[in-house]
C-alpha cells in the first residue's frame, strides 16, 4: 500500500512538473497570435473532415457491401474514430508534429507532446500560429481518422473485428504518424519539396497501397468472381458520398489553415475536380459497359476528390479540371480493369480510388502547381513528387505487411468460410438489419 501511495505521488509531482519543465523548449510550440477568423474557419472545417469518417465513409462503404456485412463496415469507421482519437492523444500527435531531440533523422517525431505535455490554450503550433494549438491538434486528427477508416474498404466483408482493431492501432503509430511527419511534421520530404496541400499522400497514397497489400495478404472473399457481390443500397452510397463532397471542402480549403484566398480556391478547385472526375469517369464507363451506372458517378466524384486533394490550393482552376478529368478516367482503369486483370479482391477499391487517384493527383500536383496561385508552388518538381510517392508506397507497404503478419499470429486475420457466409453483422457483432 505504501508504494502505492509513493508511486502515486511521485507521478503526480512529475506530472505536475512536466508541463513547466518542457514547455519552454518545446519544438513544436510558438506563441499564439490569435485570428479569430481563421480559428472559426478551421473549427467548422475540423467538424466537417470529421463528418467525412462518421457518417459520410461508413456510409458510403456500408452501401457498397452486401446486406449482411452493413453492421459491420460501419463498425470499421466507428471503431477507427476511437481508437485513432485516443491513440492521437497518447503519443500518434508527437510522433507526427514534434520536432524535439527525440525526432529521428526526419523519419519520425519525437517525444515531446505526448499526452498533449506543454499544450496549453495560449500556445500554438509553429505551423499555425494564428490557431490555438488544441484546435490545430484536433483538426489534424480528423485526418489521422479517415485514413485507416478508408483501408477498411480493401479487406471489408471477411477480415475479423478483434484483427481491426489491432491494424488500426499498429497502423496508426508505425505508419501513418511517421509518413504525416515526413510529409507534414518538419520530415525529410517536407525538406525536400514534396508538395502535398491536403493529403494525396499522407491520407489516399497511404492508405491505398495498405490497401492493396491487405487484400492480397487476405485473399478473396469466399465466391468472388462466382457470387453476385453488388452493392446491396446505392442509396445509403449516394448519401455518403454527398457527405463526403462536403466533408471534402474543409479537408481541403480547411488545409489553408486560414480564412483568405488559397483557402478560397481550394474549395472551388475541390468543387470543380469532383465534378469534373465524375464526367470521365461516366465517359469510360459508358463506353466500356454500354450504360453509365449511378454508383459509377459517385465514384468519380470521390476520384476527383481524391485527385485534387494534393493539388487544392497549389493549382489554378484549370488545373484542378485536368486534374478531376485524367483521375475519373484513371480510377476507373485502377478499380476495374486492373482489378479484372490481376484478379485481386479490393472490396470497396480503396487502392483503385484511393490509391490510384493519389497517385496522379500526386504526379500532377508537380506538373500543374502555380506559383500565382500560392507561393509553395515555386517549389514544384516532378521528380520530387516521384521520390515522395515512391518513399510512401514503400513505407505503407512494408508496414502494413509486418502489422498484417503479427495480427495473423496474434487474433488471427479472417473469419472462418461459414461465418463470412452468414455474415459478418451476426457472428462478429450479435447483430443484423432485419429479422
Amino acid at each position: 500500500m505504501r508504494r502505492t501511495v509513493l508511486l502515486l505521488a511521485v507521478l503526480t509531482a512529475a506530472g505536475g512538473a512536466a508541463p513547466a519543465m518542457a514547455a519552454p523548449g518545446l519544438a513544436h510550440q510558438a506563441t499564439l497570435d490569435p485570428d479569430p477568423a481563421s480559428t472559426a474557419w478551421i473549427l467548422t472545417s475540423t467538424a466537417l473532415v470529421l463528418l467525412m469518417t462518421l457518417p459520410g465513409l461508413a456510409l458510403f462503404y456500408g452501401g457498397m457491401v452486401r446486406r449482411k456485412n452493413l453492421i459491420a463496415t460501419i463498425a470499421h469507421s466507428t471503431a477507427a474514430l476511437a481508437i485513432v482519437t485516443v491513440l492521437w492523444f497518447v503519443a500518434g500527435y508527437s510522433l507526427s508534429f514534434g520536432t524535439g531531440p527525440s525526432a529521428i533523422n526526419g523519419l519520425i517525431g519525437g517525444f515531446d507532446a505526448l499526452l498533449l505535455t506543454g499544450v496549453a490554450p495560449d500556445t500554438a503550433h509553429r505551423l499555425a500560429p494564428g490557431l490555438p494549438e488544441f484546435l490545430w491538434i484536433a483538426y489534424q486528427l480528423t485526418f489521422a481518422i479517415i485514413t485507416p477508416a478508408l483501408i477498411a474498404g480493401a479487406f471489408a466483408e471477411r477480415i475479423k473485428f478483434s484483427a481491426s482493431l489491432l491494424f488500426f492501432t499498429l497502423w496508426h503509430l508505425l505508419v501513418y504518424a511517421p509518413i504525416c511527419h515526413q510529409v507534414w511534421g518538419g520530415g525529410w520530404m517536407g525538406s525536400l519539396g514534396v508538395l502535398d496541400f491536403a493529403g494525396g499522400a499522407v491520407v489516399h497514397v497511404n492508405a491505398g497501397v495498405a490497401g492493396l497489400v491487405a487484400c492480397l495478404v487476405l485473399g478473396p472473399r469466399h465466391g468472388f468472381g462466382r457470387d453476385n457481390m453488388a452493392p446491396h443500397n446505392l442509396a445509403l452510397t449516394a448519401l455518403g458520398a454527398g457527405l463526403l463532397l462536403v466533408g471534402w471542402l474543409g479537408f481541403n480549403a480547411g488545409s489553408a489553415w486560414a480564412a483568405d484566398a488559397i483557402a478560397a480556391v481550394a474549395a472551388f478547385n475541390t468543387l470543380l475536380a469532383a465534378a469534373a472526375g465524375a464526367i470521365g469517369w461516366t465517359v469510360v464507363e459508358w463506353i466500356d459497359h454500354r450504360r453509365p451506372t449511378l454508383l459509377g458517378l459517385l465514384s468519380g466524384v470521390v476520384a476527383g476528390l481524391v485527385g485534387v486533394t494534393p493539388a487544392a490550393g497549389l493549382v489554378d482552376p484549370k488545373g484542378a479540371f485536368l486534374i478531376g478529368l485524367i483521375c475519373g478516367p484513371a480510377c476507373y482503369a485502377g478499380a476495374v480493369w486492373l482489378k479484372r486483370a490481376l484478379k485481386y479482391d479490393d472490396s470497396l477499391d480503396a487502392f483503385g480510388v484511393h490509391g490510384v487517384g493519389g497517385i496522379v493527383g500526386a504526379v500532377l500536383t508537380g506538373v500543374f502547381a502555380s506559383a500565382a496561385i500560392n507561393p509553395a508552388a515555386a517549389n514544384a518538381n516532378l521528380l520530387n513528387q516521384l521520390i515522395g510517392l515512391a518513399a510512401v508506397a514503400a513505407w505503407s507497404g512494408i508496414g502494413t505487411f509486418v502489422i498484417l503478419m503479427i495480427c495473423r499470429f496474434t487474433t488471427g486475420l479472417r473469419v472462418t468460410k461459414e461465418e463470412e457466409i452468414e455474415g459478418l453483422d451476426y457472428t462478429q457483432h450479435g447483430e443484423t438489419i432485419h429479422p
